[in-house]
């Protein structure tokens, strides 16, 4: 770090969990966020503020009005333009001294497996069931954390996953099956400070997991009712037979 870094992150090297040693390890961080909806909307500019030196964002959706409800990075003028290309560009007048990539394409299971080996972390941004347990083979293979969000309605999920870790659990023990989703927010809607708790809180763990900082456990599900402001937290155990990374499966590999 230059001189110039330590005033922009002063505020982090302060915090005695954080310090130069922390920051360092930020800067020198790759996080890979897929989706720049409305999570990704409240996670990115916090992992660009906080100092991740390099961010992979990765959406191959277009803004629209609908959009503009909640998923604040974006404003009037973005509308029509991807939606990857639109938050990088305001994530480099945040902070220009890290590196932010757009992906504007949709990402097939060889390029996620790719681009999840190139992270030290990757966010679960996205808003179908689908990509979510594409998303959590590729961290699974590469063995990389994963932070998982999901909101619609009043409701919000957020996990820690650590396949990086022995006997953690994946998404796919949590999640079974091809018709576990929770819902559209196109087809349910979606109360918009919701997705910035959630996207938030992503970032939180995120920021956490690379600096080996906090006691946040990759064994439990954090519910966020928005209509009381409560949390509820469950214990997640790791599923043998799980189809991503149970037993038989990791034989096989």
């Amino acid at each position: 770090m230059d001189d110039r870094d330590l005033l922009r992150y002063s505020r982090h090297l302060l915090l005695d969990e954080i310090g130069i040693e922390g920051q360092e390890k930020l800067l020198a961080a790759t996080a890979l966020v897929i989706g720049c909806g409305g999570l990704g909307s409240a996670a990115l500019p916090y992992l660009a503020a906080a100092g991740v030196g390099r961010l992979l964002i990765a959406d191959h959706d277009t803004v629209s009005d609908t959009n503009l409800q909640r998923q604040v990075v974006f404003t009037e003028a973005d509308l029509e333009r991807p939606k990857a290309d639109a938050a990088a560009e305001r994530l480099r007048a945040l902070n220009s001294r890290i590196e932010v990539q757009a992906l504007n394409e949709c990402l097939s299971e060889n390029r996620l497996r790719e681009l999840a080996a190139e992270a030290d972390i990757v966010l679960d941004c996205s808003d179908n069931f689908a990509t979510r347990q594409a998303v959590n083979k590729a961290c699974v293979a590469t063995a990389t954390p994963l932070v998982s969000g999901a909101a619609v309605r009043f409701s919000g999920q957020l996990a820690l996953f650590r396949p990086d870790l022995p006997d953690a659990p994946c998404y796919g023990c949590l999640f079974e099956g091809e018709n576990a989703d929770d819902g559209a927010c196109a087809l349910f809607g979606v109360f918009s400070p919701l997705v910035g708790v959630v996207g938030a809180s992503q970032a939180v763990l995120a920021l956490n997991t690379l600096m080996g900082i906090g006691n946040v456990s990759h064994r439990q599900l954090s519910v966020y009712d928005a209509l009381d402001g409560s949390w509820q937290r469950f214990a997640l155990a790791k599923n043998p037979a799980c189809p991503v990374c149970g037993v038989r499966h990791s034989e096989e590999k």
